[in-house]
């Protein structure tokens, strides 16, 4: 986990131009004109519906002509990380499409006048894509976690969506070149549709954007713990907590080695979008 810098400036500072390359902006597959767009530390989030979410990684499987889709998606945590890592706010600017997960990023929206369509969190994305559009001969690639973790999320995966056709799996240690070219061929060779990268933030999305272009794959998704609850080592927070914005809260009472990402990691992105709406209305008013 990257730690966060304990000087009051630099927690406050707002993020800068990345000295990276210039970043060419992904146009949606058939864009709208009420796909709307939030942008959040300097990362641009696509704010849709979950049925337009869906609609969406449809036609990016429908619509592949050889060049793999990236999405990503963007809570408090990973945009703390994406302010304080100009590379991985590159990363994150380049992806295909970016949806907006958990209450931080609706205290960001509300804060820039607006409300959020839907928390596109992948945990509940993922299965309402899988079961809207089940029977049309899609499949799918586990990538992430270690073996045993991986295989109990096949399983369940295998069970909860038949009309998904499972490719294949393969645990996330690819610690040397060699093993990584040997899952990618793996990958290539079983020809999925969507191609799921559970490696935890920011480890998972820098993983796809430096190999999108050695997958044939239609669409990769970075989707965190995800493999995590379908293995059942760590269960959904209830309903009412999810609703009310604290499922953060039912993920640190099973995971306490999280205390720092929420306990200290919350107030520090709401201290950050707090100086970003005043600097945004400041402008605003010159």
């Amino acid at each position: 986990m990257t730690a966060y810098n304990s000087t009051s400036t630099a927690i406050l500072e707002p993020p800068v131009t990345p000295a990276t390359p210039p970043v060419t902006p992904a146009t949606l597959p058939s864009h709208r004109p009420d796909d709307r767009k939030l942008s959040v530390l300097g990362v641009e989030i696509t704010d849709v519906t979950t049925q337009r979410a869906i609609e969406l990684l449809e036609e990016m499987i429908g619509q592949y002509h050889g060049r793999t889709r990236r999405v990503f998606f963007v809570n408090a945590h990973t945009l703390n990380l994406a302010a304080a890592d100009v590379e991985y706010r590159h990363v994150l600017r380049a992806a295909d499409c970016v949806f907006g997960d958990g209450t931080g990023v609706r205290w960001a929206s509300y804060l820039q006048g607006t409300s959020v369509r839907d928390n596109l969190v992948g945990t509940d994305l993922v299965p309402s894509l899988f079961r809207e559009t089940a029977g049309r001969g899609y499949s799918y690639f586990l990538l992430g976690s270690d073996q045993q973790t991986i295989s109990r999320a096949a399983r369940h995966a295998q069970d909860q969506f038949p009309g998904w056709v499972q490719a294949g799996c393969h645990h996330g240690y690819l610690t040397t070149a060699e093993l990584t070219a040997r899952a990618i061929r793996r990958i290539n060779r079983a020809r999925p549709d969507v191609l799921l990268v559970g490696m935890g933030n920011p480890r998972q999305e820098r993983w796809i954007h430096t190999h999108q272009h050695e997958l044939h794959v239609p669409v990769c998704m970075a989707v965190g713990g995800l493999f995590g609850y379908w293995a059942g080592d760590i269960q959904r927070a209830p309903v009412w907590l999810r609703r009310g914005g604290a499922e953060w809260l039912g993920i640190l009472l099973q995971q306490p080695h999280k205390a720092r990402r929420y306990l200290l990691g919350n107030p520090l992105f709401l201290m950050r979008i707090l100086r970003e709406a005043w600097i945004s209305r400041r402008r605003a008013s010159c």
